[in-house]
């Protein structure tokens, strides 16, 4: 009997041990020993025929254990038990061909039962809702509720009320599950929906790529479903991620976009907005609608833009998600639902969904459950799905948080609906994710201009013979009697008639569209303009303002017993407020986020350890040295003041970029920040900075003010922690599409933050942020520049007489002091060192304004960076023949070295070289 002896072994003294347990509490044991135990009891009292024996208790039965309990009837429950945990793996949940053997280990003989035991009636059929029943009943119950057209996973889940709760769904509702007539029309029709679209596509734009949705059309009649469920549990909003397979057929059946809409896209004839950008393929856009639903609810649905980068959606639907719950929903995540439809082969294969699902409960990115549906080909473009996991399904990563998994087959579209039906009442009661896995197949190869038979010449034979899943339907009403009969009949003309209709292309009336809140927030601002970008605005705040943040920053509640370092730290804290008056890097940070609060508005932080900072030195939130409560400065300014969310995020990048990036997509008044542990660890995010951030406007035609802290800077830290790669940041700036910066003062990062607010229009923005300039004691700026003036682009040199000057040194970000410090050592009046603080949208005016005091001057480009790294290239393609050559380490493959002195020594020749060149 394989590893799975002891189950059907279970001990006779475990079960004695068990029963005592139960004598003395019978809520000490699991409800369904309790069950067990109540149903034993009742028969030692009641005898085999409910007729209570002479001395009120059965005489034992032979082969008897645990004061009376039959090994058959142990062993029967453990048959349940493996039918619970492994009957899955018998389900009929494969369309198009027999599932693969995956050792189910479900035999009689395999429990120590037989055929001879098939007419004995045992208690423990009370287990599964059927009373006392004969172990032929029992194994038929368990056949028809486990090895039906759902597979249902959940025997994992560790909380004991929720897995009652999914046993108790899975062993009474889903077999009394029939619904109504109309209910059967809904799904009929909406079936007919989705292979009309696939069938007008197929005769209209034949040989076009369209990604169609044929083989999996019930995807349609389940969205359908569990939004129509959705509505009547409260849900208002729905946000959907998918990647392009049948996407077209979801805005058309379930968002309302009209085929006149679609098809002009189709056909080049639409006109989108393109003053701002390229735009993207029409399988890949996003659209919003509002639909009402069959239970006469409003709910509006929102279509994620994407990228073919699949599953690089997911996060930023989550963080889209999570902004409409803290803004627009009073942080109750019962009104609106993420889903997230996957492909098989990438939500098995793409690293981001673990990223993703481990996020799910997490306290900064918790949406209250998603719905993950995986719209199953059994094939990724010619890749088998034996080549494409180890594990047995593709939604394996459900495990890791307790996500029931409903695997479903694709042609049954009854069982489809209820399983969606059901993960929607799952995630409303428990706010957790859940996984439905509709197994189906694709027509046609990848896209349908490509043969599949190349590769999978047996499945694709099996498929062209298979009845699309709307025919099977049918059929299936057809054979049940009159009144489905006539249904579909009647159904089949509807279809045909809508058919000829669309391919007629009579007009569809649009549905009507009424913005959110927050939508009319992103309509008041507009896009940029090239001028917008020779001044930054007047971003100074109050004394008043600073005296209240620095109070906020100073303060401790009673009782708070901080760490003596914190208490340093405090003190310095009034120093620099109230004493000083002058603020370093950490405060001129605080007083940013404090600002834009006190204006009531948002600031949402994320990353590793920002609470604290990776160099400790934010110190966000402070914890209590004898109970390590959190608490939160920021949030207590004044009383009506925004909401400061700081989070320590998990160890990710990609995911947690990307959240961030969808929760700034949604909120345009929110200041949302993502800092990196270092900046050289963002290219672990790349794909969310190429196919998102740098793209957002041109590609996608939408606004975002996301901000990157990138931790960069030349300190002999080894070629892992000095570099952020603000080369690729440079390469991907064009057409003023972000801001890249490296800043060197506190009052312009506080400018530089505000900026992002207090423009008309957003963009995103990235900073190499300082780390040994954290604590430099000339990195400070009085208390006066907080209150005046703007960002500074550009910053002159405020030592080197103007008509002295032979050469000027441009640089930017740390090795400004490197130069200064030499400049001021050597007493050099003929040198001039001009800082950049923003290197993108490239400053023009700003440096043309410094750059003009020195007429005959040579301009060099400083950077600490290897030649083929930092801002040189750029420097280059902008300033062309304004500038003289570059001083830089030389070009490397690494962007630095591994040993102190080398770096040392090699920071020394370049200053040098920077004075004598």
């Amino acid at each position: 009997m394989d590893k799975y002896t002891y189950i059907a072994n279970a001990h006779g003294d475990y079960i004695d041990e068990l029963y005592k347990a139960y004598q003395q509490d019978p809520e000490s044991v699991d409800f369904g020993w309790r069950k067990f135990f109540e149903g034993f009891e009742f028969s030692t009292v009641y005898g085999e025929n409910g007729q209570e024996t002479a001395e009120g208790i059965a005489a034992p039965a032979e082969g008897t254990v645990a004061g009376g309990i039959s090994d058959k009837e142990v062993a029967v429950r453990n048959l349940i038990h493996a039918y619970r945990t492994r009957g899955h793996l018998r389900s009929k949940t494969n369309p198009v061909r027999d599932r693969k053997d995956r050792k189910a280990h479900l035999e009689l003989s395999e429990f120590g039962l037989s055929d001879k035991d098939l007419d004995t009636v045992f208690q423990v059929g009370e287990e599964i809702g059927i009373g006392a029943a004969t172990l032929r009943d029992i194994e038929g119950a368990l056949k028809k509720i486990y090895e039906g057209s759902i597979g249902f996973e959940y025997m994992y889940i560790r909380d004991p009320e929720v897995l009652e709760w999914f046993k108790q769904k899975v062993e009474r509702d889903s077999l009394n599950f029939n619904p109504g007539i109309e209910y059967k029309k809904r799904i009929l029709s909406k079936l007919n929906e989705a292979v009309v679209f696939e069938n007008f596509l197929h005769t209209k734009f034949l040989g076009q790529k369209r990604f169609s949705l044929e083989g999996g059309e019930t995807t349609i009649p389940a969205l359908d479903a569990i939004i129509d469920k959705g509505s009547e549990l409260g849900v208002e909003e729905v946000v959907i991620g998918m990647a392009h397979r049948g996407r077209l057929n979801v805005l058309a059946n379930i968002m309302g976009k009209t085929y006149e809409q679609i098809f002009s896209e189709f056909e080049g004839t639409a006109v989108p907005d393109l003053t701002m950008g390229d735009g993207d393929v029409k399988y890949h856009m996003g659209y919003s609608s509002e639909v009402i639903t069959p239970s006469g609810k409003k709910v509006n649905l929102k279509l994620a833009p994407n990228p073919s980068h699949l599953e690089a959606v997911n996060p930023v639907v989550e963080g889209f998600v999570r902004a409409k719950i803290d803004t627009m929903y009073g942080k109750d995540a019962d009104k609106i639902l993420p889903i997230l439809i996957h492909g098989d082969a990438a939500v098995a294969g793409q690293g981001i969904v673990y990223e993703v699902t481990q996020m799910a409960n997490l306290e900064g990115y918790n949406t209250g459950g998603t719905i993950h549906f995986v719209i199953n080909n059994q094939v990724g473009f010619t890749t088998d799905f034996e080549d494409a996991r180890s594990a047995i399904y593709c939604t394996d990563v459900a495990k890791i948080i307790d996500a029931p998994v409903l695997h479903v087959n694709g042609d049954d579209p009854e069982a489809v609906v209820f399983a969606m039906r059901m993960a929607m009442e799952y995630r409303q009661r428990y706010n957790n994710d859940i996984f439905i896995d509709m197994v189906c197949y694709r027509r046609h190869g990848h896209n349908e201009s490509d043969e599949p038979k190349f590769t999978q010449p047996q499945l694709y034979n099996l498929i062209s013979k298979h009845a699309n899943p709307r025919e099977v339907y049918n059929k299936t009403l057809i054979s049940r009697g009159e009144v489905d009969a006539e249904l579909a009949q009647n159904m089949d003309k509807e279809f045909r008639m809508l058919l000829q209709d669309r391919l007629d292309m009579v007009k569809q009336k649009p549905l009507p569209y009424n913005y959110q809140v927050m939508e009319k927030e992103w309509q008041e601002l507009r896009r940029s303009t090239a001028e917008d970008f020779n001044q930054s605005p007047e971003t100074g705040i109050s004394a008043e303002a600073i005296e209240a943040v620095g109070k906020a920053l100073t303060n401790l509640p009673q009782g708070f017993k901080p760490l003596k370092q914190i208490e340093k730290l405090i003190k310095e804290r009034k120093d620099m407020f109230f004493e000083t008056k002058q603020l370093n890097w950490a405060a001129g940070e605080l007083l940013a986020y404090g600002s834009i609060l006190l204006d009531g508005k948002i600031v949402r932080f994320s990353g590793q350890d920002v609470q604290r900072g990776t160099f400790s030195h934010r110190h966000a939130v402070l914890h209590d040295a004898v109970t390590s409560a959190p608490y939160n400065n920021l949030n207590y300014i004044t009383e009506n003041q925004g909401s400061f969310e700081i989070y320590n995020s998990l160890l990710s990048e990609y995911g947690v970029l990307g959240f961030e990036f969808g929760y700034a997509m949604a909120n345009p008044n929110a200041l949302v920040i993502w800092e990196a542990q270092f900046g050289d660890f963002a290219n672990g995010a790349q794909v969310m900075i190429d196919q998102f951030i740098s793209s957002t406007e041109s590609k996608w035609q939408r606004m975002n003010g996301l901000v990157m802290l990138l931790p960069h800077g030349y300190e002999g830290q080894g070629p892992e922690h000095s570099n952020a790669r603000p080369e690729r940041f440079l390469q991907l700036a064009a057409e003023n599409n972000m801001f890249v910066t490296y800043i060197t003062t506190p009052a312009n990062l506080f400018h530089f933050m505000r900026r992002q607010l207090a423009l008309p229009f957003r963009k995103p923005a990235v900073n190499m942020s300082p780390k040994s300039l954290l604590r430099h004691p000339m990195v400070v700026s009085p208390v006066q520049d907080f209150m005046t003036g703007g960002f500074r682009e550009v910053i002159g040199d405020a030592l080197a007489p103007a008509k002295s000057v032979k050469k000027v040194l441009l640089c930017s970000g740390k090795v400004y002091f490197d130069l200064l410090e030499e400049q001021q050592k050597s007493g050099r009046k003929d040198v001039a060192i001009i800082r950049m603080e923003q290197l993108a949208p490239f400053p023009k005016v700003q440096l043309e304004a410094e750059l003009s005091k020195y007429k005959n001057a040579k301009v060099y480009w400083v950077q600490e960076e290897p030649e083929n790294m930092g801002a040189w290239t750029y420097i280059l393609r902008i300033m062309r023949n304004g500038v003289e050559d570059v001083i830089a380490r030389k070009a490397s493959a690494s962007p630095a070295t591994g040993y102190l002195k080398v770096h040392a020594k090699e920071q020394q020749e370049l200053i040098a070289r920077a004075f004598a060149i």
